[in-house]
């Protein structure tokens, strides 16, 4: 039977990127079908105040990226933030990616702010800091796109860290078999990311956007990432399985 999964878009593309990439909400749609866990998704964009009824039932809820900042004070960003708060109290799975990651830490205790580092793009590799029985396939070092400039910078307490780096400490965690976020794109490709530095190319300085565009040259696994989600929704804690 195939997971049921609603994507909370938190974005709207740019104009010129709408045609050929629409929006994030299909971005994971492309992404999800690469990976063997059988999953269907159905996407609310909440930047236009668009939610699931109350009577629609969900294995999970994927926050997606954004250009809003997680600790700003948009009025949508608000009422997000309490549909998220409810359903975590409900016990329900929450996903969050980038914007997502770092929205759901804060909301959960922890500390998101403009990183003193600067902007983090192109592709950029982690140590894997924990292993957990959803993290297959096994993977030595995780690389992903990222675009990013604002990050967690205080983990909620009970969350565990699974991703780190020297440039981002907190770059993925979890909590419990709730909550799993990346800070990095899962959803991205190279084509995508070379748009956007693009783009930023005069607001990211020269030495920036150089490196960005060199390091598109490394392949990324956002297809595992995508894989490790879809497994952390189906996976039943062991007490559970038991009871069950």
């Amino acid at each position: 039977m195939s997971l049921r999964i609603c994507i909370l878009e938190t974005d709207i593309l740019r104009p010129e990127l709408v045609d050929q990439y629409q929006g994030y909400g299909q971005m994971f749609q492309r992404l999800f079908s690469q990976q063997p866990v059988a999953a269907e998704f159905t996407v609310y964009n909440v930047m236009e105040g668009h939610y699931p009824s109350d009577d629609e039932q969900f294995d999970a809820y994927l926050v997606t990226g954004s250009k809003a900042d997680s600790f700003g004070t948009d009025p949508w960003i608000q009422t997000l933030k309490t549909y998220l708060l409810d359903r975590y109290q409900r016990g329900d799975k929450l996903l969050g990616v980038c914007f997502g990651h770092q929205l759901l830490a804060l909301l959960l205790g922890g500390k998101t702010e403009r990183a003193t580092q600067g902007w983090g793009v192109g592709t950029h590799r982690y140590k894997l800091a924990a292993k957990a029985p959803w993290m297959s396939p096994v993977m030595e070092e995780l690389t992903l796109l990222i675009s990013h400039q604002d990050q967690v910078t205080q983990l909620p307490e009970n969350a565990t860290v699974i991703a780190s780096s020297d440039f981002c400490p907190f770059a993925a965690y979890h909590i419990n078999d709730q909550v799993l976020c990346f800070q990095g794109h899962p959803e991205f490709i190279h084509d995508y990311s070379r748009a956007l530095l693009e783009i930023r190319q005069q607001h990211l300085g020269e030495q920036i956007y150089s490196q960005g565009v060199a390091s598109l040259a490394h392949e990324h696994h956002g297809t595992t990432v995508a894989e490790w989600m879809m497994r952390f929704v189906a996976h039943k804690p062991q007490a559970e399985a038991t009871q069950g």
